[in-house]
């Protein structure tokens, strides 16, 4: 039986549309090939790192992952205050994980500790997100001079943190992106916060 479109003043005998298969099919694999690049794409603009150690605590704690931006410092420069993922400029080892630090020195500025106190310009820096005073032993006096293109980031668990201090001013081309999200575990999810300094 053929199915029947009734209109206002006649019937009119109209068969119904047969499913074309091959057009189907494409728009299935044209959907799957569009979300398949978005997702690329948004791995590639927005990778997620996980933080190993707890050099970045009481910001960050072992094993909590984030969603790193590359995008912000294609249009603009890491900023101080930004918390930063870059590879080492002077790993351990060769297959040493990205490090995730805080910013705190930007090309052309002098970093300088001078008892346990950290001044950048020679302005002492008020750092309310650190874990603990900074010890005699890993806070050395010493001045850093930063060329162009040069920053010098810090963890806010400044007694075990592994930065800076140890492998000198990180190059802007080593720094991956900026942590912008923690997503997990689900208790600590929150957007990152990046302290601006009264300096600035």
């Amino acid at each position: 039986m053929t199915d029947m479109y009734v209109g206002d003043d006649e019937t009119l005998a109209r068969p119904r549309p047969r499913l074309r298969l091959l057009g189907w099919g494409r728009e299935l694999l044209g959907t799957a090939a569009f979300l398949i690049a978005v997702f690329t794409l948004l791995q590639l603009a927005l990778p997620r790192s996980v933080v190993h150690g707890t050099s970045m605590e009481p910001s960050f704690s072992e094993g909590q992952r984030l969603v790193i931006s590359r995008l912000n410092y294609l249009f603009g420069d890491p900023q101080r205050g930004d918390i930063v993922v870059f590879n080492s400029p002077n790993p351990l080892r060769d297959n040493e994980p990205s490090l995730i630090k805080r910013v705190i020195g930007m090309p052309g500025d002098t970093i300088e500790f001078i008892d346990q106190q950290l001044y950048v310009n020679n302005v002492l820096l008020d750092e309310p997100y650190i874990n603990e005073p900074c010890a005699a032993r890993d806070c050395e006096d010493e001045l850093w001079e930063l060329g162009p293109d040069e920053y010098f980031v810090m963890g806010d668990n400044r007694n075990v943190s592994r930065d800076s201090r140890a492998f000198g001013p990180v190059p802007g081309e080593n720094i991956i992106g900026e942590a912008l999200l923690r997503f997990w575990p689900i208790p600590a999810i929150d957007v990152v916060d990046h302290y601006r300094f009264p300096m600035e």
